[in-house]
């Protein structure tokens, strides 16, 4: 699956709604200190799922809700879209007919998360089960944000495996086979 566009809407400093497409590979989104680079990664990891509010640089979930300004109110949700060209057809079964494949997580200020695929509400479990093995998730290769390849480099080898793992495609066999331990211990 390849990453087609983003759209965001009053997640952090994007309080429009915005529309960022990717007609090409993208290797690094640079620009000047306060443009809103971290908060495009930011975006795309909690529309994945993202369930840490530390790694999404804040204290508690709602800190992604745009929170007003000097000229503006606060947002009452954030809503982020990935869109995902879907020519491969590297995802799991039930979306391989499938040409795009739209994720959509949104998140209101009185706490209410959806989560979507092709604007069909789903779990984060449906989530998470679409993008393991493809590369492609909340800590997977494909989004390495600023600092983070030293503390690739100068890892443990258990958590580098972890990387190679994902890279290999064998994550979401590992993850099915956990899931079966469990159901059996039930």
């Amino acid at each position: 699956m390849k990453l087609k566009m983003l759209e965001v809407c009053g997640f952090k400093s994007f309080v429009d709604r915005t529309v960022v497409r990717f007609d090409h590979d993208v290797t690094g989104i640079v620009g000047p200190n306060g443009c809103g680079k971290s908060n495009i990664v930011d975006a795309m990891r909690w529309a994945m799922g993202e369930q840490s509010a530390k790694h999404l640089r804040g204290k508690h979930m709602d800190d992604v809700i745009f929170n007003g300004s000097e000229a503006r109110g606060p947002h009452s949700f954030a809503e982020v879209t990935l869109t995902f060209d879907n020519d491969e057809k590297s995802c799991p079964p039930e979306y391989r007919d499938y040409a795009e494949i739209a994720v959509t997580r949104k998140l209101t200020r009185d706490g209410d998360s959806t989560y979507m695929i092709n604007k069909t509400p789903v779990r984060l479990m449906d989530v998470t089960a679409l993008f393991l093995g493809t590369g492609v998730g909340t800590k997977a290769y494909s989004i390495i944000e600023q600092g983070r390849i030293g503390l690739i480099v100068t890892a443990k080898p258990q958590d580098r495996r972890v990387l190679i793992e994902e890279a290999a495609g064998i994550t979401k066999f590992k993850a099915k086979k956990q899931a079966a331990e469990r159901k059996m211990e039930q």
